[in-house]
């Protein structure tokens, strides 16, 4: 019987000790932080790409001038540059970078670089996608049209390997706030042409520079393993300039498309972070689990694009009824929430507070549409709504039900995977699309700018000279209630049209863990990875 007794204690001992740990419990002892990042990036070359899935993995592999503030969105600590200064006019603009700044394989970090680096994105044959957010530069956008051909001509000048100077087309007080953006990151000049296609192209597109083993970063982590569909893991760089102050090893981005199998995922201990939590989750996990949930303030509009290019959708009156016939509130009480219903694309900022320009207007959309020849939809070409495999299915489904009552439309459902999905709309090849957009800086031209003709972001073929010129004369403007004025009726412009239709401004709805320490609420969410913690 003793025998028998000890044996059985054995057992469960040993079955105690095989219990597996979490691989949340396991990042804790290495240190690692693993965040949902909903899908695998569409690459890891900033120049390339324009979604914050592709800026999550960006910011901890490479740093701009000015660094993010973990607690708040209005300080501008140091970054590749220790310091900077202006003219009275804020049009002449001089960083000094630090002079022990390097890139992660021991090559020194140069004003050269970020010279280079707004080269290449503003080079017409690169065709970047984001572009336009260095049209600030004197010259910019010229160069970018192939209007010039000569670089020298554009407001970026390395002065020597630690002074670079900027010359801006027009006052831009909030500079620091953009070159935190990564198109204003400086890439390392040495590996980009190493790996284009005849050793000293600068333009070539989607080589093998910025893979894991060859992607060299000046920020506080260097890409070690990029697996699809799997995971991004990053590991910190011992050649950043703060690599004292960096606590964690390495920060480990894992694409689930699927919300609610990340929310399981969490819970399961799989991840620190996820990238969203489900809506309708959101009551149920902080009865639940109300150490978990974070609810926080985003700069960021849910709306529907639309292709003008169309027939049909070509004509505003159509485009404004669809967006009359979408109840909003219904969407952000039952399916949104958290999010605001709006009328307009931009989220009050400060002393911006653009007025809301369309509402739930059954009857009005009924006449729209019957002014525009569709009486009832009767002979309403049937048309497609693209979205992304991580998108809203509830929402869309919502969309559709609303517009089949209220107008007879019928749409259907078109899904694609994320890089899909952006070419879709990048090349025109949609009708309608489920969209979003999160500003890159706190002023109003971050969600104004972006509807200009050709932009890289627009996507609709909408394009109004009216609108561009009062944002031209907004952006010349040095009077700042003048300036918010002009934005104002360039936003009022641009929603009578509808070339977009509003849908809600976002509310921030995440799953977070206790343990992860230096964690604040940010506007722009842009939480920087070399300043956060694991202390279980």
């Amino acid at each position: 019987m003793i025998r028998r007794a000890l044996s059985l204690l054995c057992l469960l001992l040993c079955l105690a000790g095989c219990q597996r740990e979490t691989q949340v419990e396991k990042a804790n002892r290495d240190k690692i932080l693993i965040v949902g990042n909903s899908t695998d990036p569409k690459s890891l070359d900033p120049h390339l790409v324009t979604g914050v899935i592709e800026s999550n993995i960006i910011r901890a592999l490479l740093e701009g001038l000015v660094a993010d503030d973990p607690k708040t969105d209005n300080a501008y600590p140091p970054g590749a540059a220790t310091s900077w200064e202006h003219n009275p006019e804020f049009t002449e603009w001089t960083f000094h970078l630090r002079h022990d700044g390097q890139w992660s394989d021991g090559t020194p970090l140069t004003a050269h670089d970020f010279v280079f680096a707004y080269h290449r994105l503003l080079h017409p044959d690169l065709a970047g996608p984001y572009a336009e957010m260095l049209y600030f530069l004197k010259n910019a956008e010229a160069f970018n049209r192939g209007e010039i051909t000569d670089f020298d001509q554009v407001g970026a000048k390395a002065i020597d390997d630690h002074t670079l100077h900027i010359s801006l087309k027009e006052p831009v007080p909030f500079l620091p706030d953009i070159t935190r953006h990564y198109t204003w990151f400086p890439i390392p000049r040495h590996v980009v042409l190493r790996f284009s296609k005849n050793g000293n192209t600068i333009s070539d597109r989607f080589t093998p520079w910025s893979d894991a083993g060859n992607l060299v970063g000046n920020g506080p982590f260097i890409l070690k393993e990029w697996r699809f569909n799997d995971k991004i893991e990053t590991a910190k760089n011992p050649r950043y300039w703060n690599a004292a102050n960096v606590k964690l090893n390495g920060v480990r981005f894992v694409p689930v498309e699927n919300f609610y199998t990340e929310t399981r995922g969490f819970l399961a201990g799989q991840l620190h972070a996820t990238y969203q939590l489900p809506p309708p989750l959101v009551d149920k996990l902080k009865a639940e689990h109300p150490e978990f949930v974070r609810q926080e303030p985003y700069i960021a509009t849910d709306f529907i694009r639309i292709n003008t290019t169309r027939p049909v959708l070509d004509q505003p009156k159509v485009r404004m009824a669809l967006s009359k016939a979408i109840d909003r509130k219904l969407l952000c009480d039952h399916i949104l929430q958290g999010n605001t219903p709006c009328g307009t694309i931009t989220p009050d900022m400060g002393d911006y507070q653009p007025d809301h320009i369309v509402s739930y207007d059954p009857q009005g959309a009924k006449d729209l549409l019957a002014e525009a020849g569709f009486p009832d939809g009767k002979g309403f070409p049937r048309f497609k709504i693209l979205m992304s495999s991580s998108g809203s299915r509830g929402t869309v489904e919502a969309l559709q039900a609303m517009w089949k009552q209220t107008l007879g439309v019928m749409i259907d459902v078109q899904p694609m995977d994320w890089g899909s999905y952006i070419s879709s709309q990048q090349k025109l090849d949609f009708d309608i699309s489920l969209a979003a957009w999160t500003g890159d800086y706190l002023d109003p031209s971050t969600f104004l700018l972006m509807w200009t003709k050709d932009n890289g972001n627009n996507n609709t073929g909408w394009h109004s000279e009216e609108y561009e010129n009062l944002l031209a004369e907004a952006a010349h403007q040095s009077n700042p209630a003048q300036r918010l004025a002009l934005f104002k009726q360039a936003e009022r412009l641009f929603m009578e049209a509808q070339p977009v239709l509003p849908i809600s401004f976002r509310g921030r709805n995440y799953l977070l863990r206790p343990e992860v320490k230096n964690w604040h609420p940010l506007l722009l969410d842009n939480h920087p990875w070399g300043a956060l913690s694991l202390e279980p």
